[in-house]
């Protein structure tokens, strides 16, 4: 079974050693080599929500569980982020800003399903929005670059895709209900 607290101390460590998400990436990876080591650690998810594991403003690593069905609107991060699914599926859309919009509208630039032991890496200006296209529960381990409660940043409006600022409430409520 992975162990948790192990883990963070490689991601600390390994965020100090190199501030680019390279070695956490690699980390994360080898913890996902085998899954349900990773659910036995966090534990079967049983609601949707945002349960912090560790927080700093260097590093953040969250156990985000999706709801079924749950789509969260197009946002960036303003920092790296390394994403590891251990059960379920979680589809992203990358959107890139419409070049001298005023209103800072996106339109779509490409997709990436995830599933049960994907890892993948997003950039600190990586603009996505995230779908759970199944009827269960999708878990995954989110690690961020930096605190992920504490910075600002952007978030677009489903419907009209302009930009307004990132309202991390609004966010934790929706995984919530």
């Amino acid at each position: 079974m992975l162990d948790l607290d192990r883990f963070v101390e490689d991601c600390r460590a390994a965020v100090a050693a190199d501030p680019t998400h390279k070695a956490v990436h690699d980390l994360t990876a080898r913890a996902f080599s085998d899954p349900a080591d990773v659910l036995a650690a966090v534990g079967e998810p049983t609601a949707g929500g945002i349960f912090p594991i560790y927080r700093a403003d260097d590093l953040t690593i969250l156990n985000v569980v999706w709801k079924p069905g749950m789509t969260l609107m197009p946002h960036n991060h303003e920092m790296w982020a390394v994403i590891g699914v251990y059960g379920g599926r979680e589809d992203n859309i990358f959107w890139r800003r419409i070049k001298d919009d005023p209103d800072g509208r996106i339109e779509a630039a490409g997709a990436k399903a995830m599933s049960t032991g994907d890892v993948t890496p997003l950039g600190k200006d990586i603009i996505h929005s995230v779908t759970n296209p199944i009827q269960k529960l999708t878990g995954a381990i989110h690690v961020y670059g930096g605190d992920f409660f504490g910075i600002h940043r952007s978030e677009w409006d489903p419907e009209n895709l302009t930009e307004r600022a990132y309202d991390v409430e609004r966010a934790k409520a929706l995984f919530a209900t």
